[in-house]
């Protein structure tokens, strides 16, 4: 396989399981090609192209060394220029099975610069669970831009660079994986139909990567409220969309009428703002998480016979092997 068809692989997965229709997906896009077909020619020579296909362009081909047939990959949730120092290291000392591509979850080079771009995603779910639309977008925008300045002066391509050093092909996977997990956590729950909010604290110990994570000190954790309270309607927000929304949106979701979050992690100021709205809040986990995002694209990859090598954090379950 090559870069580009599976990183199209990681766009369709993230494009089925997110939690928007695919007609709203594609009505998106269809908007920006006409934002761009208005645009001046100076205008188009700085826009990103890539806008006009992706919906979730926090996830790039970070840098192509060019590699046809690309066999075996190293794949973690950060992978920065020590991950890809240790990639050429092993290629050196093997280099009859090369690792030909590095996968990151987390963004990095232009899918880290332009990662606030996906947040807009959280206003259309939210508004799935009864926050008006202009609320959602109004609180989103806010918290978008706050994303957005606090990105800018990071060094976006510092492992890109390194990878272009190294002849190492890099890529990064984040909100198709987060669709992923989300999908798969909603679906778990769902089945299972906890009452109480200890109930869905057991449910997530039985995904491998949420017992590992539990063995390991960073297992599922509640936040606010009690094991002893009963969940309500629950709502699947915090588990994907670039990162975390704003903490004033707790409010809108108590009036909504939901009872529980299930999130990857949350600041200290929105805990406060969620308990003040006197909503349970499970953290299901961070890197886990990710790690069954991750776990459910490999999988797919490993169907296609590329192996896959584990690294920065990544707790990699194979489904396969089921």
């Amino acid at each position: 396989m090559t870069i580009q068809q599976i990183y199209q692989i990681a766009i369709e997965m993230g494009m089925k399981n997110d939690f928007r229709p695919k007609k709203q997906i594609e009505k998106h896009l269809k908007r920006l090609k006409e934002k761009y077909a208005a645009l001046s020619k100076k205008e188009k020579e700085v826009f990103d192209a890539e806008k006009l296909t992706n919906p979730y362009i926090d996830s790039r081909i970070n840098f192509n060394s060019g590699v046809k047939n690309i066999k075996r990959v190293m794949a973690g949730i950060d992978i920065d220029s020590a991950e890809l120092m240790v990639a050429r290291y092993l290629s050196n000392h093997n280099p009859k099975n090369p690792i030909d591509l590095a996968i990151a979850h987390h963004p990095t080079g232009k899918g880290l610069a332009d990662l606030s771009d996906v947040m807009h995603l959280q206003a259309d779910v939210l508004a799935q669970y009864g926050v008006p639309i202009n609320v959602a977008e109004g609180l989103m925008k806010i918290k978008i831009s706050e994303v957005s300045r606090s990105i800018n002066p990071i060094n976006h391509f510092k492992a890109a660079d390194t990878a272009r050093l190294v002849n190492i092909s890099l890529m990064n996977v984040h909100t198709p994986a987060d669709n992923l997990v989300a999908k798969f956590v909603e679906a778990k729950i769902k089945k299972d139909k906890p009452e109480y909010v200890g109930d869905i604290l057991k449910s997530l110990l039985e995904i491998p990567e949420y017992k590992e994570a539990a063995k390991m000190g960073f297992g599922p954790t509640l936040f606010t409220g009690s094991e002893d309270n009963r969940v309500g309607k629950i709502a699947f927000t915090e588990l994907t969309g670039g990162t975390e929304g704003s903490p004033k949106i707790y409010e809108k979701l108590a009036t909504a009428g939901i009872g529980t979050v299930i999130s990857m992690h949350q600041s200290e100021e929105h805990r406060k703002e969620a308990e003040k709205a006197h909503i349970n809040v499970v953290i299901a986990g961070h890197i886990s998480s990710d790690s069954i995002g991750m776990n459910l694209f490999l999988d797919e990859l490993e169907k296609k016979g590329i192996e896959i090598m584990p690294c920065s954090g990544l707790i990699r379950i194979n489904r396969n092997k089921k």
